[in-house]
C-alpha cells in the first residue's frame, strides 16, 4: 500500500509547513497495510502533544477559532454554548493521534466514533478541515519546535485515524440511518428529578441490552446526551428511557420538565459494550440511581434466556422515594428464578432495608468468588465502587463499567465532537 503525498500551502487552506497525506485506497481494510508502510516517531508525537497540552485553555480556543474561521459552516454543527465542552474534541483527538502506535487496540473505538458521528451530519469532507485546524494549532504552540518531520508525523497519524473512522461511517451508511426519529408516547414523572420516557422510533432500532443511545431534543438542539434503554430491543421500536435531572444538565432538565407527548426526539446509533452480557457466568449488578436502566434491560435479556444463572442486583438510592422503579424490578424477581434484588438506602435509616453505600452492602452479602460484576451510576458512584471492590481484592478484569470520560473508554464517542454530557443513564 502506498501513500500519495500532496504538499499543501497556506493559500489552499492547509496548515502551512505540513505535508497532507492522502491514501490511495480508502477501503475499510486498508488501514492495516497503511500502518505497515508509514514510519512515525511516536515518542516525538507524544512529547509534542504533552508540550502543547501544557498551554491549557489557550489550545482549544485557538483550535476552534481556526476551525470556525476557515470553515464557517462547521460552526453550525456545534451547540450555541460551547464553554462546557470546548476542549473535548481537541483533547480526544490529540490523545488518539499521539498514541497511533496503539491503533490495533483503538480501532473498535475509532470505528464506533465514525459510525456515531453520522448523527452530527459529519461527512468525509469534514475530516480534512479538522486535521488542518489541528496542525495549525500544533504549529502555533510548538513554534520553532514545529519541524517538517514532526508535521509529516502528525499528518500521517491523523490521516490514518481519520481513514478508520470514515471507512466505518461509510459501511454503516449502507444499512442504518444517521439517526432515528422517536415520538414520545409516554412521559411519567416518578420523582421530583426523575422521569421515565417511552418513545417509539420510526423504524426498528437494534441494540444489545446494556448499550446506550444518544438523544437530542429540539428544546436543546445539537446537544446529544447518552441514555441506556431499559428494555431489550423490540421490533415495534418502543424504547423506555430513565432520565434524572442533574445540576447544570440542560438536556436532562428539558427531558424531565419540558417534553410533551407527541414531541419527536432524535436517537443515535447504539454505542458501548462494557455492560453487555455475552457469557454464561453468574452476575453481580451494582446500580446507583438511574444506573438501574441498563441493568433492567439485562434482566429482560436474562428472562428470555434458556440458561439458569444466579443474578444479584443491588439498587442504591438515598431514600425510599428514590427507588422509583421497584415494582418493575420485583416483577423480574418473580419471573427469574435465580434473581435476588436487594435495595440499599444511604440516608433513610427508618426503612426496613440494608443501609450504607451500595458497594459496601454488596460486599457484605458476598463473597463473590467467580461472578462477573457490573457497575452503573454517576461517574462518582462508579469510581468509588471500583475503588471499594479493588480494595476488597476483586480483580479489575471482573468489574465491568462504561467510561464516558474521554478517549480510552468503550463509549467515548460521547466526547469526541460534542463531549459536554450528563452521565449517560
Amino acid at each position: 500500500m502506498q501513500i500519495a503525498v500532496d504538499l499543501g500551502s497556506p493559500r489552499d487552506g492547509r496548515a502551512a509547513g505540513a505535508e497532507w497525506l492522502r491514501p490511495v485506497d480508502d477501503s475499510p481494510r486498508s488501514w492495516h497495510a497503511r500502518k505497515g508502510v508509514l514510519t512515525m516517531d511516536t515518542v516525538r508525537l507524544r512529547e509534542s502533544w504533552n508540550t502543547v497540552a501544557g498551554f491549557g485553555g489557550q489550545v482549544p480556543l485557538f483550535f476552534y477559532s481556526t476551525l470556525f474561521l476557515t470553515n464557517p459552516p462547521i460552526r453550525e454543527m456545534f451547540p450555541a454554548g460551547m464553554s462546557a465542552q470546548r476542549d473535548k474534541l481537541l483533547s480526544a483527538l490529540g490523545r488518539v493521534v499521539a498514541h497511533v502506535d496503539e491503533l490495533d487496540a483503538a480501532v473498535p473505538f475509532l470505528q464506533q466514533l465514525g459510525r456515531d458521528h453520522r448523527k452530527f451530519a459529519v461527512t468525509a469532507d469534514h475530516y480534512p478541515a479538522v486535521g488542518q485546524a489541528l496542525l495549525a494549532t500544533l504549529k502555533h504552540f510548538l513554534s520553532e519546535n514545529w519541524t517538517a518531520e514532526l508535521a509529516a508525523d502528525w499528518t500521517a497519524a491523523y490521516t490514518l485515524v481519520a481513514d478508520v473512522m470514515k471507512a466505518a461511517a461509510q459501511e454503516a451508511a449502507q444499512h442504518t440511518p444517521p439517526w432515528w426519529n422517536a415520538e414520545v408516547v409516554r412521559h411519567e414523572r416518578r420523582t421530583v428529578d426523575v422521569a421515565v420516557l417511552t418513545v417509539r422510533t420510526d423504524r426498528p432500532l437494534h441494540y444489545a441490552a446494556g448499550q446506550s443511545v444518544a438523544v437530542e431534543t429540539q428544546l436543546r438542539p445539537r446537544m446529544w446526551r447518552y441514555y441506556s434503554p431499559t428494555n431489550v430491543a423490540r421490533d415495534d421500536g418502543l424504547l423506555e428511557l430513565h432520565v434524572r435531572m442533574v445540576d447544570g444538565g440542560v438536556v436532562s432538565t428539558a427531558l424531565v420538565q419540558g417534553i410533551q407527548l407527541g414531541d419527536v426526539l432524535r436517537v443515535g446509533a447504539p454505542v458501548g459494550g462494557s455492560l453487555t452480557v455475552d457469557h454464561e457466568r453468574d452476575i453481580l449488578l451494582i446500580a446507583g440511581g438511574t444506573g438501574l436502566a441498563p441493568f433492567k434491560a439485562l434482566l429482560g435479556q436474562i428472562a428470555n434466556e434458556q440458561l439458569r444463572r444466579e443474578v444479584h442486583l443491588f439498587v442504591g438510592a438515598r431514600c425510599m422515594r428514590d427507588l422509583y422503579d421497584m415494582p418493575a424490578i420485583e416483577a423480574f424477581e418473580r419471573a427469574i428464578p435465580g434473581l435476588r434484588v436487594i435495595p440499599v438506602l444511604s440516608e433513610d435509616k427508618e426503612a426496613n432495608v440494608p443501609h450504607g453505600l451500595v458497594s459496601e452492602v454488596a460486599l457484605r452479602y458476598g463473597p463473590w468468588p467467580a461472578q462477573e460484576v457490573y457497575v452503573c451510576g454517576s461517574p462518582a458512584m462508579v469510581a468509588a465502587t471500583r475503588d471499594t471492590l479493588r480494595a476488597a481484592g476483586m480483580g479489575d478484569h471482573r468489574v465491568h463499567y462504561e467510561d464516558f470520560q474521554g478517549y480510552g473508554g468503550p463509549t467515548s464517542a460521547t466526547g469526541f465532537l460534542q463531549g459536554d454530557k450528563e452521565y449517560p443513564v
